[in-house]
């Protein structure tokens, strides 16, 4: 495999970083430009930015994932999470390469008391999920060769998220609260990460590969309760902060936007057809507090 451009959307955030720290096969070219070299909100700034470039593939993670405050930015979330994704969607139509898309579990309403499948009902609570369905409609509609990857509870030693701000806030307090009636799957943006080399590996290699939407996350399920207690104790054993985690209900703790009370996805689909078996979340969760618990210089160095 010589010779082949990919191009990486969103390559700050936390599945981007992790795409440019993937062991690539010696003549993949990964290219990840800034939001003012390749502004995703701009269609004549796709344009120019493609205009001369032989890309023979893009993975899309950029998104626009505040989602409450999504509620009251609907126009910018849409701009971002469905609008951008279709103009990619046309640049991958026009040079038939293959267009990987990073989605979430948000477009469900988490109704369903099992792991969702690929193929049941959308129904989306808010306007970040609504937009992300946008999303995903826009690349079916305009790209044949597409992969849409829906993920859910992203965590990694990367930017924010759930398990670093439980790891801030257990420096901070006595004891931590947090939403035990919210069901769902941590999952590594590592992971991710892999899963999308593995997916971009097997299209560049096989104009045939399957095309589709699928789901992936790591293995088992817990809340978000459960998740912090997890952290916490990964925390204690590397030498950081632990405190008791009391478990409230999404009552108590409100926010602008809904959260799906289920938000389980079911992976087989993605095993069956490329082969990616996830590891248990448990596992991803230690990774990433020893990751945080090195030193600075050693953790940038942490595969």
């Amino acid at each position: 495999m010589t010779g082949q451009t990919i191009l990486v959307t969103g390559g700050t955030g936390q599945v981007g970083l992790e795409l440019l720290r993937q062991p690539w096969p010696a003549g993949v070219t990964v290219l990840a430009p800034g939001r003012d070299q390749l502004d995703l909100a701009s269609a004549e700034s796709i344009a120019a930015w493609f205009a001369g470039r032989q890309i023979d593939c893009i993975i899309n993670p950029a998104a626009y994932t505040a989602v409450d405050l999504a509620e009251d930015n609907v126009g910018a979330a849409f701009l971002a999470n469905a609008q951008g994704p279709a103009w990619l969607a046309d640049v991958a139509r026009g040079r038939n390469i293959p267009l990987l898309h990073v989605s979430t579990d948000y477009v469900f309403d988490g109704a369903l008391d099992r792991p969702y499948r690929e193929d049941d009902p959308v129904a989306p609570l808010g306007v970040y999920g609504a937009s992300k369905l946008a999303g995903e409609l826009a690349i079916r509609a305009g790209a044949p060769r597409h992969v849409i990857l829906r993920t859910a509870w992203v965590i990694s030693a990367q930017r924010n998220n759930f398990l670093k701000t439980m790891l801030r806030l257990a420096g901070d307090r006595p004891e931590l609260r947090v939403v035990a009636d919210q069901h769902g799957c941590p999952t590594s943006a590592r992971d991710i990460a892999e899963a999308l080399r593995t997916i971009a590996l097997a299209h560049l290699g096989d104009p045939a590969a399957p095309c589709g939407t699928y789901h992936f996350v790591n293995a088992g399920n817990t809340t978000w309760h459960g998740l912090a207690e997890a952290v916490m104790a990964a925390s204690g054993a590397n030498g950081g902060p632990a405190v008791p985690v009391v478990p409230i209900g999404s009552h108590d703790f409100p926010t602008r936007a809904r959260r799906p009370a289920n938000s389980r996805l079911d992976t087989a689909k993605l095993q069956c057809d490329f082969g990616i078996v996830p590891q248990p979340w448990q596992q991803i969760v230690e990774q990433i507090v020893g990751e945080l618990s090195l030193p600075p210089s050693q953790s940038e160095n942490c595969a």
